[in-house]
């Protein structure tokens, strides 16, 4: 990787940073360029010029620019009379002058389908009661003062990116430039609220007109506000999927290279799936072979993949509109189950058809993880591993989570655990309705150290993972293309393997 410049501010032309100066702006372009020579007046003039017009007048709308409308609107609607803040984020410094691949904030991607770094959206409040939204974005790059070639976040180094006009055109709404933010932010007047935890120069810029308690009722709202979801954002959920599908199905074609290798084999084969059909992985994927399985998010994938053992593959493709996936399936490597993995794995399989039986409209949210749960619990009760207690006894003391472990299922959307910051009447404590979207992910986990079980128990891990769309009259399982009977994966990975 080349060294980035920073030669821009040797010769006195400065890129001025938003927000209160952005941490990582230039990041260690300047130590790269004390070591150079300056620029001279000549290869100044002759890098300002010769340059072809690259505006493009023929930008369309993005998909969701009606649908982020909507949602600003909702915003609005919410905080009468309140200038409301919403950063995308910045980058993060890796080391020196390289950074982590960034992603931008979720509440502002769902509120502009932006995805740009140091972006920040301000609804300002008018006279009528409504907001006027502006995405407050990093213009294209100046060529006359060297900008673009000379500054660690310029053009040339990080490539082309949309200018004003052309955003305002994608995204349907007014932009401007974000180095004018921290004045715009210093004169604010009246009530403000901003969603912390993204971006510390606009906190700074905002740190005597907030405060935490208001602010927190912002970012419960925008969390809530993505508990259902709508025809675009479902869409968007069925394509990570279907990629997630593909990804699958391409791991199977080559456990005999990961059987060579590792579980890295495994994580490599479907993060190219992801890079090639979307924007990434949506998180860190679990490729947990053997005991490792038992490890609820092994992530290390540095293990042997052995014949005779299952592999746990927990795994989703993020879009490029960065709505993910999130799906798991436990593989014997062999292609055949052994007759005790064959029980376990039938096991949390029709706890899992519980579970997503209980997915409907009005049904409470924590309803499907009882039901998934009760049928583990007399499995386990049958296996001789929960004494001689009644059932309800075991549910009531919650002695079956010992091999349990984790809640059956999470909300998904943009993030794979979505919506996390609404209240529990909103979301764990609260009532399914068409458009919500979430997964039933039951397991069983017998740990390699644990002396209350049999042996031959020990090492094994178990879960299935589906994403459950609710609807008007029940559920769709949006990765149902993925077999989850045992005799079906059997037969689906000896098809693939052929």
């Amino acid at each position: 990787m080349t060294e980035r410049s920073s030669e821009i501010r040797q010769s006195g032309e400065g890129d001025r940073a938003s927000g209160g100066e952005r941490a990582g702006r230039a990041g260690g372009g300047e130590r790269g360029g004390a070591r150079r020579r300056g620029v001279s007046d000549e290869l100044a003039a002759n890098m300002r010029q010769g340059w072809a017009d690259t505006e493009r007048h023929d930008i369309e709308p993005l998909p969701q620019a009606a649908h982020t409308a909507r949602r600003r609107a909702a915003l609005s609607a919410r905080f009468p009379g309140e200038r409301l803040v919403i950063p995308a984020g910045n980058l993060r410094v890796r080391a020196n002058d390289t950074y982590h691949p960034f992603r931008a904030c979720s509440d502002y991607v769902h509120l502009t389908g932006d995805r740009s770094e140091d972006a920040v959206l301000v609804l300002e409040p008018g006279e009528d009661g409504g907001h006027r939204a502006t995405a407050y974005l990093l213009p294209r790059s100046d060529r006359e003062n060297g900008e673009f070639w000379l500054t660690a976040r310029g053009e040339l180094w990080d490539g082309r990116r949309a200018g004003l006009a052309e955003n305002e055109r994608l995204l349907g709404l007014p932009c401007a430039d974000v180095r004018t933010l921290a004045a715009a932010l210093a004169e604010a007047t009246g009530p403000v609220r901003v969603l912390r935890g993204h971006d510390a120069g606009v906190e700074e810029a905002l740190r005597d007109k907030v405060t935490a308690g208001t602010d927190e009722e912002l970012r419960v709202f925008l969390s809530e506000l993505r508990v259902v979801k709508d025809e675009l954002e479902i869409g968007e959920l069925r394509k990570a999927v279907d990629s997630t599908v593909r990804g699958f199905e391409d791991v199977v074609r080559v456990l005999d290279k990961a059987e060579a290798t590792s579980e890295r084999y495994v994580e490599g084969t479907f993060f190219l799936r992801a890079r090639v059909e979307g924007n990434d992985i949506g998180y860190s994927t679990i490729a947990a072979s053997g005991a490792h399985a038992t490890t609820l998010h092994w992530i290390r994938n540095d293990g042997a993949v052995r014949s005779g053992d299952l592999l746990l593959l927990d795994a989703g493709v993020e879009t490029r509109t960065l709505y993910t996936a999130d799906v798991t399936r436990t593989l014997p490597v062999s292609g055949t189950f052994s007759p005790l993995q064959r029980t376990v794995y039938d096991a949390v399989h029709d706890a899992q058809e519980a579970g997503i039986a209980a997915v409907r409209p009005g049904a409470r949210f924590r309803d499907f993880h009882e039901a998934a749960q009760r049928v583990l619990a007399e499995r386990l009760l049958s296996w001789g591993l929960l004494g001689e207690r009644t059932l309800e006894q075991v549910m009531e003391l919650g002695l079956h989570r010992r091999w349990t472990l984790h809640g059956t299922g999470h909300m998904l959307g943009l993030d794979v655990h979505d919506c996390a910051a609404a209240r529990a009447e909103a979301y764990a404590d609260g009532v399914l309705e068409p458009g919500v979207v979430l997964t039933v992910e039951p397991g069983l986990y017998f740990q390699a150290d644990d002396l209350t079980v049999p042996e031959e128990y020990r090492g094994i891990g178990v879960r299935i993972e589906d994403d459950i769309l609710v609807t008007e009259d029940g559920n769709e399982n949006l990765s149902a293309a993925l077999p989850r009977r045992s005799d079906d994966v059997e037969s689906w990975m000896a098809a693939l393997r052929a």
